[in-house]
């Protein structure tokens, strides 16, 4: 049986190809983050018990995560090797590789991660041509869930947004500024916790400030990680594909950010996980 495993920083999707219908979902799982032993104990509490039920052995597992550089990789394979099986035949790789496997398949294109946090890259059908650094939620991470939390916050606590806006804000999320400091500052995983504020823009993306602060957000995507990246001439050539929640439920604004630059969207998909069940039967 093989595992197919695609992992954000926010939530971790797991699914069988023989019973691809059956997706399991855990914590997210980030090296970057998380040490093995806390890797781990997220297997064991939250897949296992219900991975246990299936009466045939895995053989192969393909885990594609955020964080999963060559150097951290290993960190993951020795706790998938760990908890699940000390046999199977593991490979754990990007989640760039893993979104442009899903959405392009063999076929060149640009790939885009607009999840918690975000990434793109050059796709030529099997390989990766690296673009401008993510950076992460502090330095980079442009049009992430994370970056549009921050944007938001940042904005109303500095009063850049109108009152009406702010006070729905600490009304729907019984936020306060005292809150928000202690959860990005204080609190571990302040990335999820920024791109957990993410859904208030999208209750109320017809506000003009909202719908500019979102707009906003997917133009510094472009500029700051396709207009300059060293293939930015195949941007223009090739369609532009999208990978994760933020890409999926903000598709309007992301549309209209594309065509202030000419480029050509081509997928967006929410989870590149049935793209990956395609690319390894």
């Amino acid at each position: 049986m093989t595992l197919i495993a695609d992992s954000g920083s926010t939530k971790t999707a797991w699914c069988t190809i023989e019973d691809s219908t059956q997706v399991i979902y855990t914590q997210g799982i980030n090296p970057f983050q998380q040490d093995e032993d806390t890797i781990c104990t997220v297997l064991q509490h939250e897949l296992l018990p219900t991975l246990g039920q299936t009466t045939e052995p895995i053989h192969t597992i393909h885990f594609y995560g955020a964080g999963c550089t060559p150097e951290k990789a290993p960190v993951v394979a020795n706790a998938l090797r760990r908890t699940i099986s000390t046999r199977a035949d593991i490979h754990v790789e990007c989640d760039m590789l893993g979104a442009a496997r899903s959405v392009c398949q063999q076929q060149a294109g640009i790939v885009c991660i607009l999840g918690t946090g975000s990434n793109s890259c050059f796709y030529d059908g099997q390989t990766l041509h690296s673009g401008n650094p993510a950076l992460g939620y502090i330095l980079g991470d442009e049009g992430s869930g994370a970056y549009i939390g921050k944007r938001l916050v940042g904005d109303i606590l500095k009063r850049q947004l109108p009152d009406e806006v702010a006070q729905l804000f600490f009304q729907e999320t019984q936020e306060t500024q005292a809150t928000i400091i202690q959860k990005v500052y204080r609190a571990p995983l302040p990335n999820r916790f920024l791109a957990s504020l993410s859904p208030f823009c999208a209750r109320h993306r017809q506000h003009p400030a909202i719908h500019a602060l979102l707009l906003d957000c997917f133009k510094q995507f472009f500029q700051r990680n396709i207009l300059s990246a060293p293939w930015s001439d195949e941007a223009k050539q090739l369609p532009i594909h999208f990978v994760g929640s933020i890409a999926h439920h903000y598709h309007d604004e992301l549309h209209e950010a594309a065509t202030l630059y000419d480029y050509r969207i081509g997928n967006i998909v929410q989870s590149p996980l049935q793209g990956l069940v395609q690319y390894h039967q």
